[in-house]
């Protein structure tokens, strides 16, 4: 090891005392249960739905409190309780408003923090005081551990303890120690949090699940194709940047482009308005909660059809300079006949319906006008200098990657794309054939050189970038084609399937799970893959745990435009030290609906795995760098000790 290393080292530990000190602790620390990971995929901008799973850690607030006091409050009371610990400043307001004297109300404020220091003892009691301590709120820290840490045989402190309670209630203090309970609470259940990828697009407030995502103490993220998309309009895709803005016309959410972001539409506004007009076919969908005038909805169907077409013409170009994506049937705007008002695809005449080809040049058709250029070249200036985008994607290729291995098992939001015999599909790029685990190593350096390189517009890992989110062998699409031309302009529905890769059926049997997980170096015996990306119909039957418990999917229906077809409202998976459980969560209505009725949306737990002997620490990914850590310190000790 460099001994220049050492030395720099030994300036924080500067003493033989101070080194064997820190060892004692991270070996100590080994021995420790692992801590309980949360996963959730496909939140899809659902913030209101994934907070409430947060903040009850799919079910772990409430299964502490029932261990606690089962047999000291009732269901209701229990209900109660829980409600208080998921949304206190809220529940604070309303339980205050049912006193009518201060003597009562000061009784229920020792009792409710008497039983928060409890569940906060019990939540923890799997963590070392230092950890305990960093998840506790600051103005409180000295307090909350002189409650927690007194002996309950202790008779010559009970006057000490009592009057430190009635003076956190006399000086006003006691409604913010309860909301910094509730929080620690809330950190203390999951020790670390896994997205699985799809925070945007869909749903209204992707922003604000971003701004929690920063502020969570412990998190990753598994890039879904939506998030690619993001990450490709601000690393320079004009393409993705046209499919970000048209899936926000479509589904009505252009205020998070507009309004959220600072991304001026008007150019685009003008545009439309001067080259379409009403079409139902890009009319945006209904949301059951907003009401759009008739003038506000024609607005946005003309801005759906005028960045509609921009995206196809912008597809086009990369097709042809990339022959090796093998997507030439998908230049689909040189496949009309415009005299005739049909298409030929797959040796097949359709009439084509809806149609706004008021830009295009049947001789040149995926050329842009001027007007197009302009409107494209000053959207991509907006995005790249929105200072609030540019914070959350810089934090989600921090913290994201492709697919992650931890703890044994592997992450990843969509496949790992296969042929129909269980083979890896190979893919050429500039004469060199990747597959499995390298191919998607080589999809991951291509995205994170377009993010540095936001100059750079029509390079090859830009136009990757775009094949990510649509390509036939991209891990993150998963199928052969994507039929967004036909379904907006072409009646027959049999051109709308989009062929998924074999992956998701061959992924039901284990020996095809167990060759991948060899593939990323994971125990095919112990590991699981755990998915998102693919809706599963529970409605229908379909089974999340797939391959004898080899693949678990939870992508269950976060986003409410699904929830009509999955049944449920969203799968998240609890990994402690005593094995894995799989949670279905009921529709989530509002926040105000938990704080009035107590109940939870939280259907039915199921155990996918028991661990035969408990996990430490020692066993998980931070166990390896402690003992690295610790491998780092002997060494230390040793040049110490001969110097």
């Amino acid at each position: 090891m460099n001994t220049k290393y050492l030395d720099l080292l030994a300036h924080k530990y500067d003493s033989a005392e101070k080194v064997v000190t820190e060892i004692i602790n991270l070996e100590a620390i080994l021995n420790l249960p692992k801590g309980t990971e949360h996963f959730v995929s496909d939140l899809h901008g659902e913030y209101q739905a994934f907070q409430h799973v947060l903040r009850n850690g799919s079910g772990k607030v409430k299964e502490k409190i029932n261990d606690l006091f089962q047999y000291i409050l009732s269901e209701n009371q229990r209900n109660e309780f829980a409600t208080l610990i998921y949304y206190p400043e809220e529940k604070l307001q309303l339980i205050k408003n049912h006193f009518y004297n201060e003597l009562e109300l000061n009784q229920w404020y020792t009792e409710i923090i008497e039983r928060m220091i409890k569940l906060i003892s019990y939540a923890s009691s799997k963590y070392t005081r230092s950890k305990l301590r960093k998840a506790l709120p600051n103005q409180f820290v000295y307090i909350i551990e002189e409650l927690l840490y007194k002996k309950n045989d202790s008779t010559n402190k009970n006057d000490y303890y009592s009057k430190i309670v009635q003076q956190i209630i006399s000086l006003g203090q006691a409604d913010k120690l309860i909301i910094g309970l509730a929080n620690t609470t809330q950190r203390l259940v999951v020790d670390h949090l896994h997205v699985v990828g799809d925070i945007y697009d869909r749903g209204p407030e992707p922003d604000k699940i971003m701004d929690t995502l920063i502020n969570y103490h412990s998190v990753d993220i598994q890039w879904g194709n939506h998030d690619v998309l993001w990450l490709g309009a601000f690393a320079g895709s004009k393409v993705c940047l046209a499919n970000i803005i048209r899936i926000c016309a479509r589904y009505d959410n252009l205020d998070i482009i507009e309004d959220v972001y600072g991304i001026n539409l008007r150019p685009l506004l003008n545009l439309a308005e001067k080259y379409y007009e009403d079409n139902p076919a890009f009319r945006p969908k209904v949301h059951s909660d907003k009401k759009l005038s008739d003038h506000e909805r024609l607005q946005i169907t003309k801005i759906h059809q005028a960045i509609a077409m921009i995206q196809f013409k912008l597809e086009s170009p990369i097709i042809k300079r990339r022959p090796y994506f093998n997507m030439s049937e998908r230049l689909l705007l040189e496949k009309i006949d415009f005299d005739k008002n049909e298409i030929r695809l797959h040796g097949k005449a359709y009439p084509l319906e809806n149609s706004c080809f008021a830009t295009v040049n049947p001789k040149q058709p995926d050329l842009l006008l001027e007007e197009e250029k302009q409107v494209i070249e000053k959207l991509l200036f907006s995005v790249q200098h929105s200072e609030k985008l540019a914070r959350h994607m810089k934090f989600l290729m921090k913290k994201g990657s492709l697919y992650l291995k931890y703890n044994g098992n592997l992450l990843i939001h969509g496949c790992i794309p296969l042929d129909e015999e269980g083979n890896y599909e190979k893919m050429v790029i500039e004469n060199k054939t990747y597959a499995g685990r390298e191919l998607l190593d080589k999809f991951e350096n291509y995205l994170r050189y377009a993010f540095e390189h936001p100059e750079k517009t029509d390079d090859l890992a830009t136009d990757m970038v775009w094949y990510l989110w649509t390509g036939e062998y991209s891990s993150l699409f998963g199928k052969r084609e994507m039929t967004t031309f036909e379904r907006y302009f072409i009646k027959d529905k049999e051109t709308h399937k989009e062929r998924k890769n074999p992956y998701y059926y061959l992924r039901e049997k284990d020996e095809i799970c167990k060759k991948i997980l060899a593939e990323f170096d994971l125990d095919p015996e112990q590991g699981h893959i755990i998915n998102g990306h693919t809706p599963v119909k529970e409605i229908e039957g379909e089974d999340p745990i797939k391959a004898n418990g080899k693949m678990i999917v939870i992508d269950g229906g976060f986003s409410k435009p699904y929830q009509s077809v999955t049944g449920i409202a969203g799968y998240t998976l609890l990994y402690n030290s005593y094995g894995m459980q799989l949670a279905a969560h009921k529709q989530f209505h509002s926040k105000e609906d938990v704080l009035c009725s107590g109940t939870d949306v939280l259907s039915v737990k199921r155990v996918v795995d028991k661990e035969l002997v408990r996990k430490t620490v020692r066993e998980t990914n931070i166990g390896k760098e402690l003992l690295q850590e610790i491998s780092i310190l002997n060494r230390l000790r040793e040049y110490l000790y001969m110097k």
